[in-house]
């Protein structure tokens, strides 16, 4: 049996699918020009931008939505399930700054902390894809987000989270993504990448966001919508009223989505958050925050869609008890919330700051959340007597042949960052544990290149785009990563 955790009951989902669909009709939501056209030729009312959407058209396409599909390895096998009860867990994204190991400050983060990075969460089995974790600060912003994805596309092989941070972006992505599968029909076929995109709270798709709607969905890559409400502060204070806020932010994306193109893949994501009223601040990690995440994936659940969230951070500045109870916490919740994909993974400091040593706790945590979802099984013909039979009351369960054949399926071993006495353990306390787990890591990591063609076209497509916003070589940058054989350039 697999265990699960539930904040809402039915009835309290269609009441607050209910009040979603009376708010995206009225008051409605703010559109975009770009979509204007589109939702009126559906018979959609747009009047002053703002979109006035009938039930029965909003589910119409909630129910074009695929119910499931899948993202791809490099070799293109499916490595992320969207769908069903399947759980994954990538890092955080788009993070300015970084943890630095040595000082333990944050700072801007470079091109040699994303590439780190990306080793360590290539290694680690608990990460079922990757993320363009940090916006490398050595580089010119213009270029930075197919920058970030063009590290992740070099040195992993597994799928990729991300997202652009304007139109003209989204498309220099894309075809990036293209080089790297092998050309568009390829990509589309077996996508390697989906796209966060996040409306602004309330009801608002901005220009940039309805167009990166519209071409993903043309394009034939997955989309994710991520909606922040912040309750209290753009949202209703209370949670259900901002689940509510979210469902309306969600569905009238997937109208604009669907419109554009019918059954192209979308998922039902969020990064909902509570504002502290004495701090002024969002925190990713509350209690109320994770009860968000949880109640806006179910929502999207008994809809049937695939479903995101962002959870497995921490509000503190540095790596401390604080810190990793709340992100285990969370990605205990979120895992037996049975949501599809969880983001957030190494990040604290409300999101401001990533750190590749807490990317390894974080690992420890979603380890033993992934080992909670397998339940308790029963083995064997009986669960208990047989083996009783054999010992007697002596109790010396430890030299049955059954304790050696099973208890590497009942037990998790952690790595060494987890404290278990063992005597080949370094003093220390779990900080000192995951730095010297990240050297062991990136020690263990190969990269594996690309076809020749493949990496040469990359090759050129960096030096073009780079062209473009006065660098004469990407490669005066990437010369600058220490101790990685394989850089592109």
């Amino acid at each position: 049996m697999r265990p699960k955790f539930e904040m809402l009951d039915n009835a309290l989902i269609e009441r607050i699918l209910a009040e979603a669909f009376q708010l995206i009709k009225d008051p409605g939501v703010r559109v975009a020009p770009y979509v204007e056209d589109l939702l009126r030729g559906v018979g959609i009312p747009v009047k002053d931008g703002v979109a006035h959407i009938p039930e029965p058209l909003a589910r119409t396409a909630l129910q074009s939505v695929p119910r499931e599909f899948f993202l791809y390895d490099r070799n293109g096998r499916p490595a992320v399930h969207y769908g069903g009860n399947h759980v994954h867990f990538d890092p955080g994204s788009s993070c300015l700054n970084i943890l630095d190991p040595q000082t333990q400050q944050p700072r801007p983060a470079m091109t040699p902390d994303l590439v780190r990075l990306i080793h360590v969460a290539e290694v680690l089995p608990q990460f079922a894809a990757q993320s363009t974790a940090m916006v490398c600060n050595d580089v010119p912003p213009e270029i930075g987000d197919w920058y970030r994805l063009l590290l992740v596309l070099w040195y992993s092989e597994k799928p990729v989270v991300t997202g652009a941070f304007s139109a003209y972006s989204l498309h220099t992505l894309i075809d990036l993504l293209a080089i790297e599968s092998g050309g568009r029909e390829a990509l589309r076929r077996n996508p390697r990448a989906i796209f966060d995109v996040c409306p602004s709270p309330p009801l608002n798709w901005s220009e940039f966001a309805s167009q990166n709607l519209v071409d993903l969905a043309r394009a034939g890559i997955p989309a994710e919508i991520v909606s922040m409400p912040l309750a209290g502060a753009t949202a209703p204070v209370t949670l259900a009223g901002s689940v509510v806020q979210h469902a309306a932010e969600c569905i009238s994306g997937i109208v604009i989505h669907q419109l554009a193109q019918p059954g192209a893949p979308i998922v039902w994501g969020a990064a909902p958050a509570i504002f502290d009223m004495r701090s002024g601040k969002t925190p990713m990690g509350a209690i109320e925050t994770a009860m968000l995440d949880v109640a806006c994936a179910e929502v999207g659940k008994y809809l049937g869609l695939p479903t995101h969230a962002y959870m497995v951070a921490g509000d503190g500045r540095v790596i401390d008890a604080q810190v990793e109870m709340e992100s285990g916490m969370s990605a205990v919740l979120g895992a037996l919330a049975g949501i599809n994909m969880i983001s957030g993974a190494g990040m604290l400091d409300f999101l401001a700051c990533h750190s590749i040593e807490k990317l390894v706790i974080d690992a420890e945590a979603i380890a033993s959340a992934q080992r909670l979802l397998q339940g308790i099984e029963p083995r064997g013909a009986s669960l208990a007597t047989a083996m009783f039979t054999q010992t007697g009351l002596a109790g010396d369960f430890l030299k049955l042949k059954e304790t050696r054949a099973l208890f590497r399926q009942e037990q998790h071993f952690p790595s060494s960052v987890i404290d278990r006495g063992l005597p080949q353990m370094n003093g220390g306390g779990i900080l000192d544990r995951a730095n010297q787990r990240v050297e062991e890591l990136l020690s263990a990591y190969k990269r594996r290149p690309l076809p020749p063609d493949r990496e040469e076209e990359i090759i050129a497509f960096a030096e073009r785009e780079g062209q473009k916003f006065g660098l004469k070589r990407v490669g005066e940058i990437l010369s600058r990563v220490p101790d990685f054989e394989g850089a592109p350039f």
